[in-house]
C-alpha cells in the first residue's frame, strides 16, 4: 500500500512539474520548437517515461540474441526507418533537432543507461508530445525486430565507416536522388537523357 501511495505522489509531482514547466514555457516563449526546453521540462518528461514503461517491462532481458544476422537487420531496419530523424551514427539529423526536445545523441549515456526494457519499449510504443512514434505492430516478428534494433542501438557508439556505408546505401532516397542515379545509369549505358517538361508556375497558396 505504501509503495502505491509513494508511485501516486511521485506521479503526481512529476506531471505537476510538468504542467507548470509546460504553462511557463507557453507563456514566456511562445510554441517556437527553435530553443532548447528547459531543464525542469527535460527532468519532468524523464520522469514521467519512467513511470510510463513497466517495472516488467523495463527489467526485460533481450529474447533476442546478438548474432551478426540481428545486427544487420538492426542496421538494415535502422538505416531504412530510424537514420532519417536520428542518423546514421545515432547523432541526430537536422530534422531531428528541430524537433521539441529534439531527438538525443543515441551515442550518449542517456540513452545507453537505458535498459534494454526501456529501449524496448519506446521502440515499440513510442513517446507522446514528442516526433517518436510507435513502430510496434503488435505481432511477434514486430517485436523480434524491435529487440534487434535494441542491439543496434547498443552498438551505434562503435560503429565502423564501413557499417556507416552500408546504412548510406539502404536510406531511403528522395525522387530527385532516384532521378540522379537513373540519369546516371542511362548516361553509362549510352540510353536517351531522361526528357522533362518546362516547371509548372508556381501558384500561391489560397
Amino acid at each position: 500500500m505504501r509503495g502505491v501511495v509513494r508511485t501516486f505522489l511521485f506521479m503526481l509531482v512529476a506531471l505537476t512539474a510538468l504542467a507548470g514547466a509546460l504553462v511557463y514555457t507557453v507563456a514566456s516563449r511562445g510554441l517556437c520548437t527553435r530553443v532548447q526546453p528547459r531543464w525542469i521540462e527535460e527532468r519532468a518528461a524523464r520522469g514521467v517515461r519512467q513511470l510510463a514503461t513497466s517495472s516488467a517491462v523495463r527489467d526485460m532481458s533481450n529474447p533476442v540474441t546478438g548474432t551478426p544476422a540481428v545486427f544487420e537487420d538492426g542496421l538494415a531496419h535502422f538505416a531504412d526507418h530510424c537514420a532519417s530523424c536520428h542518423g546514421n551514427d545515432g547523432s541526430g539529423t537536422d530534422l531531428g533537432k528541430s524537433f521539441y526536445p529534439p531527438v538525443p545523441d543515441m551515442r550518449a549515456a542517456r540513452t545507453q543507461n537505458l535498459t534494454d526494457g526501456e529501449l524496448f519499449s519506446i521502440i515499440e510504443n513510442g513517446i507522446r508530445l514528442t516526433g517518436m512514434p510507435a513502430w510496434g505492430n503488435g505481432t511477434p516478428e514486430g517485436e523480434a525486430s524491435s529487440w534487434a534494433l535494441v542491439h543496434f542501438i547498443r552498438r551505434l557508439p562503435a560503429l565502423s565507416p564501413g557499417d556507416i556505408a552500408r546504412m548510406q546505401e539502404l536510406n531511403p532516397k528522395s525522387p530527385a536522388e532516384f532521378r540522379e542515379e537513373e540519369e546516371a545509369r542511362r548516361f553509362l549505358a549510352g540510353d536517351e537523357p531522361i526528357k522533362t517538361s518546362a516547371p509548372a508556375e508556381r501558384q500561391g497558396h489560397h
